[in-house]
């Protein structure tokens, strides 16, 4: 009885597997093999990002993870197969999930494990971030950080390392951290991600910047700062920013346009009074604009149109009215402004209300209204959603806040992207019926302007093959580089 008694307090204390243990010592049960627990079961894969952007040229990494059916998830680092839904918008590649942009569009990127599969959705954009427009060449920077050059290169100003004018667009180099980028009459500006100035092309009056007057045909890097985060090309001058608000110039000075009070060129650059309180910069033919941080608008140079919208009682050697030194556009200074550029003879800037002013030569209509010469700022309209602006030699561009681009001015080579080369136009019309618009640049005699998906778009004279298009046919209105 107390046998019986304790084996059944043991069992019920421990549990059957404690009695078990207690029969087997007996000698007169069977042993009981472990049972092994199955292996959870992949039910699903998710991809990261679930939605990705990339431009052409560019990539974009993806991760997967699995969810199993014991509950628990787990990043696929191995055995995950990738794949495109079309090869011909992206390519993956097909152990690391590495896909590539090939063109414009959207394709699916798949992960695979045995019979499990997840995916993701990759839109691919064109692939240009930035453009500039000068005289006979242009410029422009691509979403993986290369720059890129065409049109005329008689002084070397698209940086290829030759004096042979391009058709198509062909890369600067083989960095990939551009940022920033101006183009002039015959040179070249622009910045690295690590904040150095470069500059390539004509160097007569020393618009380059490197202490010469020799040209160049591959960038050459200006001094030695790296605080550089804006330039602006004029003429045959140029401008910049450093990053603690200090204004710098160099290049031709006859008339004034590096605001040093003198008419001497300079070689190299120069810092223009004392203030450090700039935030942007614009480069005429032979004038400049800048604006504070109050919003307030500088304006200096050349003052024979009127294209610097005040009185002007200095001259230069030759009797043409000029000024010298940074002079505040409006003695108010209730006045705040968005954004300006300078044309060849004119001026247009965009109040910090939207409103769209301009002055200064109006042979074309390139002010936006009737009538000769403006000396003083003018409204344009009345409308109050301009964004952005930008002048040519002697036409104008803009965009509204719902995305429209509009021009104005001289169209004798189709510049104004209407679809015909047949007359001027005084007053601002929509170009198409687009409404994607994020950037405009207006050149000589050519228009360049960037959509919301990354595509570049040229219209107007391309007897340089300026336009990028790989011939030198005038185009009338927008028309597509190829990515």
């Amino acid at each position: 009885m107390k046998r019986r008694e304790h084996l059944k307090w043991v069992g019920a204390t421990l549990g059957s597997p404690a009695l078990s243990l207690l029969t087997g010592c007996g000698g007169g049960g069977d042993d009981v093999a472990p049972t092994t627990p199955a292996a959870p079961t992949l039910l699903q894969i998710s991809v990261t990002p679930a939605q990705a952007t990339v431009a052409v040229g560019t990539t974009q990494t993806f991760t997967a993870t699995g969810r199993y059916s014991d509950g628990t998830s787990v990043a696929l680092d191995k055995g995950v197969t990738w794949s495109s839904g079309s090869t011909s918008i992206a390519t993956v590649v097909s152990n690391t999930g590495v896909a590539t942009g090939q063109s414009v569009g959207e394709t699916d990127v798949i992960a695979t494990v045995g019979s499990v599969s997840g995916k993701a959705r990759l839109t691919v954009m064109a692939p240009y971030r930035q453009v500039a427009a000068g005289t006979g060449h242009n410029v422009a920077i691509k979403a993986d950080g290369t720059l890129w050059a065409w049109g005329d290169n008689l002084f070397g100003q698209l940086g290829d390392g030759s004096l042979i004018r391009r058709l198509s667009p062909v890369m600067v180099g083989t960095s990939k951290d551009w940022i920033a980028v101006a183009a002039g009459e015959g040179h070249t500006l622009a910045l690295r991600k690590d904040g150095t100035l470069w500059a390539w092309g004509l160097n007569t009056n020393g618009q380059l910047g490197d202490g010469t007057q020799t040209n160049r045909t591959t960038p050459v890097k200006i001094g030695t700062s790296t605080n550089w985060v804006m330039v602006a090309a004029g003429g045959r001058h140029s401008l910049g920013l450093q990053k603690d608000g200090t204004l710098w110039a160099w290049g031709r000075n006859f008339e004034g346009q590096l605001g040093d009070g003198k008419e001497a060129d300079l070689f190299k650059p120069t810092q223009i009074g004392t203030d450090k309180d700039w935030t942007f910069i614009a480069a005429g033919a032979l004038h400049s604009l800048a604006r504070k941080a109050n919003g307030r608008l500088y304006v200096w140079g050349s003052n024979e149109f009127g294209q610097l919208g005040i009185d002007t009682p200095q001259s230069n050697s030759a009797g043409r009215p000029v000024m010298r030194t940074p002079t505040a556009l409006e003695p108010s200074t209730s006045t705040s402004w968005l954004t300006v550029a300078a044309g060849e003879r004119h001026t247009l800037a965009i109040r910090s209300d939207g409103t769209l002013f301009s002055w200064g030569d109006n042979l074309f209509g390139q002010l936006g209204t009737e009538g000769g010469l403006r000396q003083f700022p003018a409204a344009v309209g009345v409308g109050t959603d301009w964004i952005a602006v930008s002048a040519g030699s002697r036409h104008s561009l803009a965009l509204k806040k719902d995305g429209s681009l509009w021009a104005w001015g001289d169209n004798s080579q189709g510049q104004l992207g209407h679809g015909s080369a047949v007359a001027s136009r005084t007053e601002p019309q929509q170009v198409g019926q687009q409404r994607n618009w994020t950037l405009v640049r207006g050149g000589a005699y050519t228009s360049l302007a960037i959509q919301a998906d990354g595509s570049l778009w040229a219209w107007g004279r391309n007897d340089e093959g300026q336009l990028g298009l790989g011939d030198v046919q005038a185009r009338y209105q927008p028309a597509q580089l190829t990515p």
